[in-house]
């Protein structure tokens, strides 16, 4: 049997031999740093079960206690701003949202990197270019850096690429493969994963090198204190989104040091900062829909969240943060009846492949979140056998007694319905996977649902989302959704539900009357945080669209975002008549360079035209080997600004920035789902 070691724990911080006494009478430091101080936030009574806890409209109040010490272990390292590695931002917590002022911290720290192109491949063209790794690049090592792209990328060897060559090329140089190939995620030629390597988190942060480390704190939840906690940062897209300020989502461990604590029966507090949602609502809705369409899914409810550090903040509000209920044992057992089965979370653009009978290459990819049996690791192998080798015939009849088939047509039915993107329907993760030990069946479960309710602008235009094909919603080939597809007791099903929702869970005034009682429920809250926050909360509370969070600097085009009332209602004339035959649905077979879309689709496709741009000297619209070097030369002689024959880390990111910004207007069809990149 494959073992799965769990996290250990961080290590106490020692400081004599008084202190290592009192840290074994389990006071922790920062419950001697804090003792006696009164609560600042208002209590209300302390909920005892976690239905009391997990309130739609309710807004708790929890305030985080750390020492210095701990605030700094907290901080991770590792690649910054996107799936290609690279330094730490320079700045950090200082509480500095990008392009705006300090809201909390000292004074005069380091500038946060803006939004940009460098955020994406300024580590991709340090790491290569940087050989001796003395963290800046020489003139000398521009240069081969690019002579080397351009071999890449002139596979042919002709000395000249056209636009279509350049962006299949930069696909290659900028996008390297750190899930490897052909395993659950694997990139594989020309596809890219958000699985990260073998023994670390999946997704974007993990895939950068970025780990998240639990440090000792203290709670105030409701101003009942709860003593050394554990307490770490978590998150993929939102954690690097919010990294330069100090409104990051927040993993909360009441047992990790102190075994079998709970609060209302749970154990674990996620604290999502919705930093992709100006409604602080996508999430919660989406997982209220799922769970009242019969499917287990997170409850939620709201939190301010506070923070004190001594000598940085005191009772600082940060914000507020959505709380999402941990799937885990307790979740398990109060949605299962059992604490037993298998729980994985996969991470795959290659879902469910057969690759043999060796544990090893599939943990990655499905991500266990128990210990598991032989018995259900075989029922692994066999399962992901039946959807990749077996005929149609023997899928169609073996395959109910891996797959619950009603629970998962309700499931994909919620998930199209609101059609969310960041799912198995393109980028291949969030979503949990339980093995039933009853049924010894599997059941599919969402998770991270801030981008459902077309939200998910890398993925189609917006009319494409509102209309997507109910009979093919996702991006690329995927065989496990195709067979499946076909498969009449499936369909059957599954249609039923489309027809169903539409009438009952997601009907649009319905939704219309949670989102006003939830926009009630949380404004005061928004407001403390920003009268911009809320300006754009009012407006999509009231069905208006907004103009994005980021957009580049203005430097091109983003859509504006249409939240959930009028897109519910779209969708809801675009589903009925799907549903009634009158019209198809749009296919969109381009996805996020993360998911299972066309595999051209990856940084070069937004940096290509940028590249011909800058490196076309004659305008023929092809670049020559000669040019290409040419006009990395000319670059670092531009952004080289103190002469000193070396690009800085800043340099380098400011020169990409002014230099390489993509334009969506240079590229035609963008999103739309048979455009031609």
């Amino acid at each position: 049997m494959t073992q799965h070691p769990k996290p250990l724990p961080s290590t106490y911080l020692r400081r004599g031999l008084l202190l290592s006494t009192l840290l074994i009478g389990s006071l922790s430091l920062s419950s001697m740093l804090f003792a006696g101080e009164k609560s600042k936030t208002q209590s209300t009574p302390l909920p005892k079960k976690s239905a009391e806890l997990f309130q739609e409209t309710k807004v708790w109040n929890i305030h985080l206690k750390l020492t210095p010490e701990a605030w700094t272990e907290m901080e991770p390292t590792g690649g910054q701003g996107g799936p290609f590695g690279g330094p730490p931002p320079p700045g950090g917590r200082d509480g500095r949202p990008v392009g705006g002022p300090p809201s909390g911290g000292k004074p005069g720290g380091a500038e946060p990197p803006s939004f940009g192109p460098s955020m994406f491949v300024a580590p991709t063209f340090m790491g290569q270019a940087d050989k001796n790794k003395d963290g800046k690049i020489s003139e000398a090592e521009f240069a081969q850096l690019a002579e080397a792209w351009y071999d890449k990328i002139d596979k042919d060897k002709k000395g000249v690429v056209d636009e279509k060559q350049l962006r299949k090329g930069l696909n290659v140089v900028l996008m390297p493969q750190p899930g490897g190939g052909g395993g659950p995620g694997g990139g594989g030629p020309g596809g890219f994963s958000l699985q990260a390597p073998p023994g670390k988190k999946n997704g974007v942060s993990g895939m950068m090198g970025i780990e998240f480390k639990y440090v000792h704190a203290d709670m105030e939840f409701e101003g009942e204190t709860f003593n050394d906690i554990g307490l770490r940062y978590k998150g993929n897209g939102t954690f690097m989104e919010s990294r330069p300020t100090l409104k990051r989502s927040l993993k909360i461990d009441l047992r990790r040091y102190n075994k079998g604590r709970k609060l209302a029966g749970v154990s674990t507090i996620n604290l999502h900062n919705n930093v992709t949602d100006a409604s602080w609502m996508n999430e919660v809705l989406a997982h209220r829909a799922y769970r009242d369409a019969g499917i287990p899914a997170p409850r939620t409810s709201y939190a301010k969240v506070y923070v004190t550090v001594p000598g940085k903040f005191d009772h600082k509000y940060i914000g507020l943060y959505s709380i999402v209920e941990n799937v885990d044992k307790n979740f398990l057992e109060d949605r299962f009846g059992s604490k037993k089965g298998g729980l994985f979370k996969p991470s795959s653009n290659k879902m469910f492949d057969y690759l043999g009978e060796d544990w090893k290459a599939y943990n990655q990819g499905f991500d266990p979140k128990t210990d598991l049996t032989e018995e259900q690791e075989k029922r692994v192998f066999d399962f992901c056998k039946l959807v990749t080798k077996a005929s149609d015939e023997e899928f169609t009849k073996e395959i109910g007694r891996f797959v619950d088939i009603p629970k998962f047509a309700q499931y994909m039915a919620v998930l199209v319905w609101i059609v969310d993107f960041d799912s198995i329907l393109d980028t291949g993760q969030n979503f949990y996977l339980y093995l039933d030990p009853k049924t010894n069946k599997f059941q599919f479960m969402a998770w991270d649902q801030d981008h459902s309710f077309g939200q998910f602008g890398m993925v189609g235009k917006q009319e494409d989302r509102e209309n997507l094909d109910i009979h093919k919603p996702w991006t690329g080939e995927k065989r496990f959704l195709e067979r499946m597809y076909k498969l009449d007791a499936f369909k059957k099903l599954y249609i039923a539900d489309l027809a169903k929702l539409s009438k009952t869970v997601l009907q649009p005034e319905r939704l219309a009357q949670q989102v006003d009682a939830i926009g009630q429920a949380i404004r005061s809250a928004v407001k403390e945080e920003s009268d911009t926050k809320l300006a754009n909360f009012d407006k999509v509370v009231a069905g208006q669209n907004i103009k994005p969070a980021n957009n580049f600097g203005g430097r091109f085009r983003m859509p504006d975002t249409v939240p959930i009332k009028p897109f519910m209602k779209s969708r809801l004339h675009y589903v009925e008549d799907q549903l009634a035959g009158k019209i198809k649905g749009k296919g969109i077979t381009m996805g996020f360079p993360g998911g299972g879309g066309d595999n051209d689709f990856g940084p070069g496709m937004f940096m290509a035209p940028a590249f011909m741009r800058e490196l076309d000297a004659n305008k023929d619209k092809k670049v020559t080997r000669a040019e290409f070097i040419a006009g990395f030369a000319k670059w670092f002689k531009a952004w080289n600004t103190d002469k000193s024959g070396f690009l800085t880390d800043k340099q380098l990111r400011s020169g990409i920035d002014k230099a390489l910004a993509p334009n969506f207007a240079d590229m035609p069809d963008f999103g739309g789902g048979d455009g031609d990149f």
